[in-house]
């Protein structure tokens, strides 16, 4: 140890820096380092998300198209060769929920679930989802299960 590394304790030393804005004494009063004019120095600024200096921000450069529907609902979408893949893991047995299908990572707390039609399902299952293909549904009722809407 010697002077040249020499350090206070942890937490001892707490300086927030200087208090700008407390009259000319201090060094820091006047435009209290702000600069002149201009909307940064003013009280009550803040930048607008994607403001790009005056420039057209890019959201309002780039063209839009097409028409979105701000009512479409997304549904997560499982295969019945995942539900015979289930039932083969011994993770399901004769009935499937949107709680089991939950714990067993398949979907989201909040997602809505629809059954889609891809593979084949061998196993007798009693499922309730929200929506089920067409395709999907026969399947079920084909392999003598039951298919519910929630």
């Amino acid at each position: 140890m010697n002077l040249s590394n020499l350090k206070p304790a942890e937490g001892s030393v707490n300086r927030d820096g200087k208090r700008v804005g407390r009259g000319q004494g201090s060094g820091k009063g006047g435009t209290a380092t702000r600069g002149h004019k201009g909307a940064k120095s003013r009280s009550g600024y803040s930048k607008k998300i994607g403001f790009e200096g005056g420039q057209m921000p890019l959201q309002r450069r780039v063209p839009k198209f097409g028409f979105v529907n701000i009512n479409r609902k997304e549904y997560q979408g499982i295969n019945l060769d995942k539900l015979q893949e289930l039932v083969d893991k011994k993770a399901i047995k004769d009935t499937v929920t949107f709680e089991t299908l939950l714990e067993n990572g398949l979907v989201g707390k909040n997602d809505l679930v629809k059954i889609l039609g891809r593979g084949e399902l061998k196993t007798s299952l009693k499922v309730s989802v929200h929506k089920f293909t067409a395709t999907a549904k026969a399947a079920i009722e084909a392999a003598g299960g039951e298919a519910i809407n929630l």
